[in-house]
């Protein structure tokens, strides 16, 4: 896959990422779950339509790949919201936590991409 069509495919991901948390926030409080289940779930499914229909590889590889990705983004999202590096701009690290949330999941699926393409490449040899 190209480059451009990674960057162009990633900040779709990123946009649908940031769009999105607002939308699974509200699902859970009409739910009345705890809301991280809620925004598990739907990262998941966002992962899961990503990688189903821009990656195309085997279905367990993309359902292992999505499934790990989303809570791991989730949880490093919340811990880096934690670290208070912004507090002038954002106090209680919220808004932090979201764009974190968004990037992480990018820089999991190049981490994976790049390692996929790797191993296809030694086995072509």
């Amino acid at each position: 896959m190209k480059p451009q069509i990674r960057i162009l495919i990633y900040s779709i991901l990123f946009f649908t990422y940031s769009f999105s948390t607002s939308l699974f926030l509200t699902l859970g409080e009409k739910l009345k779950d705890y809301r991280f289940i809620t925004l598990g779930c739907g990262f998941l499914l966002i992962n899961l339509i990503y990688s189903f229909l821009i990656l195309k590889w085997t279905p367990l590889l993309n359902i292992v790949c999505s499934v790990i990705i989303a809570p791991l983004a989730l949880f490093l999202a919340l811990k880096f919201g934690d670290l208070h590096l912004f507090s002038q701009y954002d106090a209680y690290g919220i808004k932090t936590a979201l764009m974190a949330n968004a990037l992480f999941p990018i820089i999991f699926w190049e981490i994976v991409y790049q390692i996929k393409t790797k191993n296809s490449i030694s086995t072509t040899k």
